[in-house]
């Protein structure tokens, strides 16, 4: 069982890092400041909303947590308010942008895959590994999903770098780890950084799964 504590945690690098990366992609497509609120706070709860709608949870447990919510529209706003500042600069530090939105947006997986699959199994299907693991990788790719649909463009998730098996890799890592040991605290990170490193790994070598090209 994973302390609270951790649970909490990862709630919170997950929402930030999200948010984080959620609002960049919205200032990147020229979204208004509501537009940019919008997107980073749906990429942040958004897959959090539907596995919660998945297990039966009703209303979502976001909205009992209005510390978290708020901590995404916040988060949010500080980026729209940063980047407004280097406005004038924001297409020479796109590449840096894109950098740094990898960074928060594979922690962002990590921790909600692993969030994802604590929750389910805390709601009385640890003994159900299809559905643990689908909802870690469902919390963690959600969002994005979302996101993507938002600012109309390809989800990421079908499309790049083995994004939604990264999730689904460390959401069946972590469970196995949980149901199997007794490390579920050092489990949940070592699941965390597996994601992470892997997205990393992925983007750096251009790592995806195979597709079949339009002639």
């Amino acid at each position: 069982m994973l302390s609270s504590w951790i649970l909490a945690a990862l709630d919170w690098i997950g929402t930030i890092s999200f948010a984080i990366s959620g609002s960049l992609i919205a200032i990147g497509h020229g979204l208004d400041l509501f537009g940019v609120l919008m997107v980073g706070t749906i990429t942040a709860v958004g897959g959090g909303i539907i596995r919660d709608l998945i297990l039966g949870h009703t209303p979502p447990m976001i909205f009992f947590r209005t510390e978290i919510l708020l901590a995404a529209v916040l988060t949010a706003f500080l980026v729209f308010v940063f980047i407004s500042y280097r406005s004038n600069r924001f297409t020479i530090i796109r590449h840096r942008v894109e950098k740094l939105n990898l960074i928060f947006d594979s922690f962002g997986l990590g921790a909600f895959s692993v969030a994802g699959v604590q929750i389910a199994c805390d709601g009385g299907y640890g003994d159900r590994f299809v559905l643990c693991a689908l909802m870690g990788c469902l919390t963690g790719v959600g969002g994005g999903i979302v996101r993507d649909m938002l600012v109309n463009v390809k989800p990421y998730v079908f499309t790049k770098h083995v994004y939604a098996v990264a999730s689904l890799i460390g959401s069946v890592l972590y469970y196995l780890i949980l149901r199997y040991t007794d490390y579920g605290d050092i489990g949940s990170f070592a699941a965390l950084f597996f994601v992470v490193i892997l997205r990393l790994l992925a983007a750096r070598y251009h790592w995806e799964l195979p597709k079949i090209k339009n002639r």
